[in-house]
């Protein structure tokens, strides 16, 4: 079985229900087997800010699925959980995002599936939940995780549990709606 860890996120519709639910369909993919998932995270919109902030967090998993048959899986409960794809807004609001953050220790490169997850080491909403989940995990060609965590700003990423909640609207929200 290879282990791999799986980044969630929502921002629309009860974004702790859509975590609850994307992680027991993940729990019940075939061949597989859900490890853990980490603490979740209040984190500020990336790449298009004038939206509601997301809920994030990771999980960790065993699969005997190949990694494009777990994107594939990921891709269908997204599906089942209404993810609408806009061309015109790719870092827009979502129900919920999955996605394939590492797989193994393996690097791979194909049209429709890059792992470790191209912007993974930038990223403080992927990194923290990574660094809670797996603390010792090392991504392929870049590094430690908490040595990756350490060089970015993560002052945007607020723990939920801890009381933290979302900003309902964002400066410029109401008119966009």
């Amino acid at each position: 079985m290879t282990r791999a860890f799986v980044g969630l996120g929502s921002n629309l519709e009860d974004p702790a229900r859509q975590l609850d639910v994307a992680l027991a369909a993940l729990s019940s993919l075939q061949a597989s087997r859900l490890l853990a998932c980490s603490p979740r995270y209040w984190t500020e919109p990336v790449g298009d800010p004038d939206q509601p902030e997301f809920l994030n967090a990771a999980a960790a998993l065993e699969t005997d699925l190949e990694a494009d048959e777990l994107l594939a899986e990921m891709h269908v409960i997204e599906r089942d959980q209404d993810r609408r794809r806009d061309p015109a807004r790719p870092f827009g609001p979502r129900t919920i995002d999955l996605d394939l953050l590492m797989y193994g220790t393996e690097s791979i490169e194909t049209p429709g599936l890059t792992v470790p997850h191209p912007r993974l080491h930038e990223r403080a909403f992927v990194l923290r939940p990574l660094a809670d989940l797996a603390p010792e995990l090392v991504v392929p060609g870049r590094g430690p995780i908490r040595q990756l965590l350490a060089r970015i700003d993560s002052g945007g990423v607020r723990p939920a549990d801890l009381g933290g909640s979302p900003q309902r609207l964002r400066s410029g929200d109401a008119e966009n709606r």
